[in-house]
């Protein structure tokens, strides 16, 4: 089975290309996603407007808590996040994600 991807630009400042962020197999996934060098770097470089590609939740976060964290550091900066397979795939991760404490008194 072959991957095939078609993608076309408007201009000559934009580009195909992508810039892939790929951790060393040795860096644990215990740490947390921030903390890993290539994941912080990816951060780092990405621009508003750029959009994050992950093949599914596990190769970035263990659970629920460090995804809100990533999101937390993507959001401000307009960049969205987009998990291909298994959990998340079918949520929208582009939306505010963490009511304002203010609006919900309990």
């Amino acid at each position: 089975m072959a991957n095939l991807v078609y993608k076309r630009v408007s201009t000559d400042q934009q580009s195909t290309d992508p810039v892939v962020f790929e951790e060393d197999p040795g860096t644990s996934s215990r740490l947390h996603p921030l903390q890993r060098p290539e994941s912080r770097a990816l951060v780092d470089y990405a621009r508003p407007g750029d959009t994050v590609h992950i093949c599914e939740m596990f190769r970035l976060v263990r659970g629920t808590g460090h995804i809100l964290d990533v999101l937390d550091v993507l959001h401000p900066d307009r960049l969205a996040l987009r998990i291909h397979d298994g959990a998340f795939s079918a949520m929208d991760l582009t939306a505010r994600h963490r009511a304002p404490e203010s609006c919900c008194p309990l």
